[in-house]
């Protein structure tokens, strides 16, 4: 067996090697430390099933194209890889499993049958890089219309739409394009009737208030009641994992802010840290509580959106109106620190972008101040209103091992009563320096996921006053040579300066080879990017595993047999965003 200096002590090495013998493993050495190990597609379901007791939840599942990648020692010959990202919540570890494929036959077997929510993210492998999974029960493309032609993420495709030709549209093509539209039931696994009774179909959405973005879903009817409902996604794909292979590490910031785009900076975190742990940058003290002030603001914001459309969505208006209200003062102290409101793409690798400017201080205290009396007066106009409570306790429920299997995390896991927060149990960019507390509930239902959301906001609120009690002296962005450019007043001092600044501008930095994820507790849940670095200016494979994504494939679960209200409370009480699906 060829061993790369395995970077973890972990007992679940020694486990595999004397379950399936050393033979069985290529070990491959990651600069995030996660033990990755390559094996044989025909060990594959052995060796999952052998995990799953204890690596309960399937994070993610997503090609590479390896063909252009120069930078590969140790691992073994591949034309695309599959990576399997393994999560075990009580003994807090990963673990990553890796399939090579050859480009004349790339096949591998479906682990739906393993885990669920494998469904979806065999479906986008297969959508973005052709690699067939065996024995899928619907493999067709997820993201892309079904008439596209090739497959996004492959190296070969253009990224750019100047390399394509000209786009026209001719007669048999818009008929070719109508036709792939006609809805077909028994293509998405639906009947027309069973005994003796005919079902109805509708459309909900993709362009309907309800839904919360270009999202569709197509319901099975038997009257008001919901057979069966199909969720449709793709509508707001943007290609941003394609848009990291060809921008450089630094100019991609922007695009992080578009992902979860009510999250704001949040989005920026996950992707400076697999950057910094790639680089092997130290932030700052000052520029890590900055980041988590920042992050904790724009996850109040996130959670006012949520808390005033998931009452308007049930019923009640007032609400909204308030917690909009209050999310616009917020929105007025981000733009003064950071000069943009819903996208300011604030962090740098290394830092952030400027320091806090003067008066910061007051902004922030007259928000935290003010909040929590009108946390109480929302808590009695919404939470305890008989309406809301009548048309979301008991609706949408599941259990903490549905929410497992099918990779739930964030407020809708910890509604289920797992008391599971990245914040506590791994604590990342500085997070392990404050007190606050992981809010709970029990039932898994639309209301507890609500009650957990509305606690968030206290907990966010006392994180908030720590920072702006304890804000530390110093640098706001580390002087480490792959950081974001020197000051440009300095470039004026003398020519190293002026070179290093022009080139890290024009070409970015060149960050070294390797692999990295560094997730973080984002709004929705938990958010990181897998980035494979080629020890070049740009990144090889940009990876977003965003919660959005298992959340949405959810829905049949826990909708059918309800009416189609109780699915509107259902939609309303994920709290997703569909950028953050699509990506």
């Amino acid at each position: 067996m060829l061993v790369v200096e395995q970077t973890t002590d972990n007992t679940v090495l020694a486990d595999l090697f004397e379950k399936f013998g050393e033979e069985s493993f290529v070990v491959q050495k990651t600069s995030d430390g996660i033990p990755t190990l390559w094996l044989h597609a025909d060990k594959l379901h052995e060796v999952l099933r052998f995990l799953k007791p204890e690596y309960s939840m399937l994070y993610d599942l997503f090609g590479i194209d390896e063909r252009l990648r120069t930078n590969r020692q140790g691992q073994p010959d591949s034309d695309f890889t599959v990576v399997y990202h393994l999560l075990s919540l009580s003994s807090n570890a990963d673990i990553r499993l890796k399939l090579a494929t050859p480009e004349s036959n790339p096949e591998v077997p479906s682990i739906s049958d393993v885990w669920e929510n494998a469904n979806w993210y065999e479906r986008e492998a297969w959508d973005m890089f052709g690699i067939k999974f065996t024995n899928h029960p619907n493999l067709y493309r997820i993201l892309l219309p079904p008439t596209w032609e090739g497959h996004a993420l492959r190296k070969d495709h253009p990224a750019r739409a100047t390399e394509l030709e000209p786009f026209s549209l001719n007669e048999a093509k818009q008929a070719e394009e109508q036709e792939a539209l006609r809805f077909r039931p028994e293509e998405w696994g639906m009947q027309t009737s069973k005994d003796g009774t005919e079902y109805m179909f509708l459309n909900l959405g993709p362009n309907h208030p309800s839904v919360h973005g270009v999202f569709r879903i197509a319901l099975q009817l038997d009257g008001e009641v919901v057979v069966d409902a199909v969720p449709d996604i793709g509508y707001h794909h943007r290609g941003a994992e394609k848009m990291g292979e060809r921008q450089s590490w630094p100019s991609y910031m922007p695009y992080t802010d578009r992902i979860d785009y009510l999250g704001g900076v949040m989005n920026n975190l996950p992707y400076c840290l697999s950057v910094e742990k790639l680089a092997g940058i130290e932030v700052p003290e000052r520029a890590k509580v900055i980041r988590i002030m920042l992050a904790e603001l724009f996850r109040i914001s996130s959670h006012l959106v949520f808390y005033g459309t998931f009452v308007q969505d049930i019923g009640q208006m007032s609400p909204v109106f308030y917690m909009f209200a209050d999310r616009e003062r917020l929105f007025g102290i981000i733009e003064a620190i950071t000069g943009g409101r819903m996208h300011p793409a604030w962090s740098r690798i290394g830092g952030v972008a400027q320091d806090l400017p003067n008066g910061w201080e007051k902004l922030v205290r007259d928000f935290i101040d003010s909040m929590p009396a009108r946390l109480d007066h929302y808590d009695k106009m919404a939470m305890q209103n008989s309406l809301i409570k009548s048309r979301t306790v008991g609706i949408g429920k599941y259990s903490a091992e549905e929410a497992i299997e099918w990779g739930v995390t964030g407020p809708n896991l910890r509604a289920t009563g797992v008391d599971w927060d990245l914040r506590k149990r791994r604590p990342y960019a500085g997070y392990d320096q404050f007190e606050f507390d992981v809010p709970i509930a029990q039932n898994g239902d639309c209301y507890d996921r609500a009650v957990v959301r509305v606690e968030e906001i206290r907990q966010s609120l006392r994180i908030v006053r720590q920072c702006l009690d304890n804000m530390p002296e110093g640098p706001y962005k580390s002087d480490h040579k792959l950081t974001s450019p020197p000051p440009k007043e300095q470039t004026m001092e003398d020519i190293e300066t002026l070179i290093h600044h022009f080139l890290h501008t024009s070409w970015g930095p060149v960050i070294p080879a390797g692999e990295a994820c560094v997730p973080v507790e984002a709004t929705k849940g938990l958010n990181g990017y897998h980035l494979v670095s080629d020890g070049g200016t740009t990144s090889y494979r940009t990876r977003i595993r965003t919660p959005s994504f298992p959340h949405l494939q959810q829905i049949p679960l826990i909708s059918r047999g309800l009416m189609i209200p109780d699915l509107i409370a259902i939609i309303a009480s994920i709290d997703f965003v569909m950028a953050d699906v699509d990506r």
